[in-house]
């Protein structure tokens, strides 16, 4: 085995759940081997280096030994080493962390409350009611 689909190989070696969600990480250009875009179909070769966009970060890894069907989680390091950037899990890092910052010490999840008021608060302007268009004069 020289050669083996992209998906494929993402799909074996745990980077996606299923081969489709790696087909359709492909064809979103979420998938770029050695800073090429790559098509599902595409196939890959010992050495490669392979670029998956999963927002906020980019993962990068090195091809070590082809793969076609899906392994043990044990077994994926003999398959594969992860070469991104420590800076690319700083971003990680940094987004875990800024999830909290809008939201009050000691406040915890929203409730059900919080989410209504939110949505209520968020709906369309009903028809009729245009902003725009006040009669009054404002000086």
């Amino acid at each position: 085995m020289e050669e083996v689909r992209i998906d494929k190989w993402m799909w074996a070696v745990r980077i996606f759940k299923t081969r489709s969600i790696a087909t359709d990480a492909c064809k979103k250009n979420r998938i770029e081997i050695n800073n090429q875009p790559a098509k599902p179909s595409r196939t890959i070769k010992v050495g490669d280096i392979i670029s998956v966009r999963k927002p906020p970060i980019t993962y990068q890894f090195r091809v070590l030994k082809l793969a076609q069907n899906r392994m043990g989680a044990k077994l994926v390091p003999e398959h594969m080493e992860n070469i991104t950037p420590p800076d690319q899990y700083e971003i990680l890092e940094m987004q875990k962390i800024s999830g909290f910052i809008d939201r009050a010490k000691g406040l915890g999840r929203p409730t059900k409350k919080d989410r209504r008021e939110l949505e209520q608060f968020s709906e369309e302007i009903p028809s009729g009611m245009d902003f725009f268009d006040w009669d009054e004069d404002w000086d």
